[in-house]
């Protein structure tokens, strides 16, 4: 389908209300836009049957168990397409840094995972121990992760930018068996090995030097083992993966996930994502975090089908030429990359064709409205914003494709998961006011521990029958959530309750602003003001006639009380890897607070 025939979005912009302490607060324009979509075949066109129908039990019965009752989310995520029709079909693609692609398909990832798991069961890895993966975004990393799962060993996910402290942290908190990384990074690993004692074995791809004492080769290992191996029979409790996450101070926490997950993976990628078989899709998010490995390896996989991996860095032309060669078909990316396109302009758009995509979606942090416009307008599709975290371990609210598109909205809860508002103490809100995002727990892929840390874990259900979010959010009469801001982010301005996302969301809308950050800074006499941080777009100079015009027009598009009164302008912000905003960080930074754990900032 070309550009020019993709259907066209539209719809009024209406201000909305929500009500928070009895008092009614205008939150901005837009609650009220739809984008209109023309009928699309999607795998879940009635949303309101399969709401009111659907159980977890169905779903069970598109994975594939053994005789014994057991699964693996490895077996389900390659080996069955052995026997399904799909093991000449492509799996793979894989792009290096200099732009070279390989190919794999799902026997050659059948094959190469058997290998690698004989070779780690020789070293003497078996169910529960934890194996770590730090590697760029090649193909051996994706073996490895299929083989550990294979083995019934536990994935520990870990992204390629750490420096030696961040990956001391959590190789010491996991006890982690063995490593695989790549020569490039081994360094940082060496740097601490003295400091983990637990660590037996760095498995390196591609080494060129000498190995120390625990080193071995990956190619040699690979080299004299079996394609023949029997995947571990797990029980649908037994760990799968181990991610790390950080928080606002202390230590990153491990949040433990079983072979379970798969069910919901599984059928929240057909859902969600849309994925068919004859699809390529793109999943940018790198698999040291979670959006990485749960839909951009077991649930794509699990559905047979072909994905891709970039291992090069951010550039428009580049992403735009990649969607084009391999002709991408759905696209998952962070509103972060989506800004940076946006800031990239319209012009590299129409240099390339696209017109192989069809659904294009976004995830990490809420997604500017302005950008979904935009898309609409370039792309020619509606962007797709989703929520879920680390903990929750798969999608749990979405903007459907069968559904009309709210931008700036969360979406509507998945079959399968009640998700709603409250207040403190549980009890559930009507639509329009402000409280606690949180879901009934029971959905499949929920996690099962922090580990070695039951205190932190019991934190999550704090507010009696729910998994407590941390984020605040509101419904709409439509069921569509709303997402406010992190609990600790919520800003208290002379008494009216104002989330950062609506301050940032009007800020991005004004022409000379890419990027935006709000936090609360004390106050004397309101208790907090709105502080903003703002990246310029390329063009515009900072000014205090510019720095007036940006809050005129946030006080118009929000409230009085709900424009910033102070506004910095930087070359950048800080972002975690997965394009998240950390205003914990501009907080701390602005306060001079203690900044906590920042392994997880993108500094490039």
């Amino acid at each position: 389908m070309k550009l020019a025939d993709k259907p066209k979005g539209g719809g009024d912009l209406k201000d909305a209300v929500y009500r928070s302490s009895g008092s009614s607060t205008r939150v901005g324009a837009g609650r009220k836009e739809v984008i209109k979509k023309f009928p699309v075949s999607a795998n879940l066109t009635d949303y309101e049957c399969a709401y009111s129908s659907f159980s977890w039990e169905q779903a069970k019965k598109d994975i594939n168990w053994f005789a014994d009752g057991k699964l693996n989310a490895g077996y389900n995520a390659i080996d069955r397409h052995m026997h399904d029709g799909r093991r000449n079909k492509v799996a793979l693609y894989s792009i290096d840094a200099q732009n070279r692609l390989e190919t794999f398909t799902f026997q050659d990832m059948h094959y190469l995972s058997n290998r690698l798991g004989n070779a780690l069961k020789g070293l003497g890895v078996g169910k529960g121990d934890r194996v770590f993966v730090f590697m760029p975004r090649i193909a051996e990393l994706y073996i490895s992760t299929v083989a550990i799962a294979k083995i019934g060993a536990v994935i520990g996910p870990l992204f390629s930018a750490f420096g030696p402290d961040a990956l001391k942290d959590r190789l010491s908190d996991s006890g982690a068996k063995i490593v695989l990384t790549t020569a490039e990074l081994k360094p940082k690993l060496d740097e601490i090995r003295d400091h983990l004692p637990e660590l037996e074995y760095v498995i390196v791809v591609n080494n060129q030097g000498e190995l120390r004492p625990g080193d071995l080769s990956f190619e040699e290992l690979m080299l004299g083992a079996s394609e023949q191996l029997t995947p571990a029979h797990m029980d649908p409790e037994d760990p799968l993966y181990l991610l790390y996450t950080s928080g606002t101070t202390g230590k990153a926490k491990g949040i433990l996930h079983v072979h379970n997950d798969i069910i919901g993976l599984h059928a929240t990628t057909r859902w969600v994502l849309d994925l068919r078989d004859d699809d390529v899709y793109w999943c940018t998010a790198d698999p040291g975090w979670v959006t990485g490995t749960a839909y951009g390896i077991f649930g794509p996989w699990s559905n047979g089908v072909s994905v891709v991996a970039y291992e090069g860095r951010f550039d428009a032309a580049s992403w735009y030429h990649l969607i084009d060669r391999l002709h991408v078909t759905v696209w998952y990316t962070a509103p972060t990359a989506l800004r940076m396109l946006m800031k990239a302009g319209d012009e590299e758009v129409h240099n390339h064709s696209l017109e192989s995509l069809r659904h294009i979606l976004s995830v990490g942090e809420p997604l500017n409205p302005e950008v979904v416009r935009w898309g609409m307008k370039v792309y020619g599709l509606p962007i797709h914003d989703n929520w879920w975290q680390t903990e929750t371990g798969m999608q749990l609210v979405a903007n459907l494709p069968c559904l009309p598109l709210k931008p700036g909205s969360m979406g509507k809860p998945l079959p399968g998961v009640y998700a709603t508002v409250v207040d403190d103490e549980g009890n559930e809100l009507a639509p329009g006011q402000l409280g606690r995002l949180v879901v009934r727990p029971g959905w499949p892929a929920m996690l099962r521990q922090v580990w070695r840390n039951e205190e932190k874990f019991k934190e999550y259900f704090k507010i009696p029958g729910w998994y407590f979010s941390g984020d605040n959010a509101w419904k709409d009469e439509d069921g569509y959530l709303w997402f406010v801001g992190r609990a600790d982010d919520v800003i208290n301005t002379a008494g009216h309750r104002v989330g950062p996302f609506e301050v940032e969301s009007a800020l991005v809308e004004h022409e000379a602003v890419t990027e935006a950050g709000v936090i609360a800074k004390p106050d004397e006499e309101r208790g907090e003001i709105i502080k903003a941080f703002i990246v310029l777009k390329d063009g515009f100079t900072s000014s205090e006639k510019l720095l007036e015009d940006i809050k005129e027009f946030t006080k118009r598009r929000l409230a009085a009380h709900a424009y910033p009164r102070e506004i910095e302008v930087r070359d950048s912000l800080p972002k975690t890897r997965s394009g998240k905003i950390m205003r914990r960080l501009l907080k701390a930074w602005e306060l001079g607070l203690p900044v906590g754990d920042t392994s997880s900032l993108d500094e490039d």
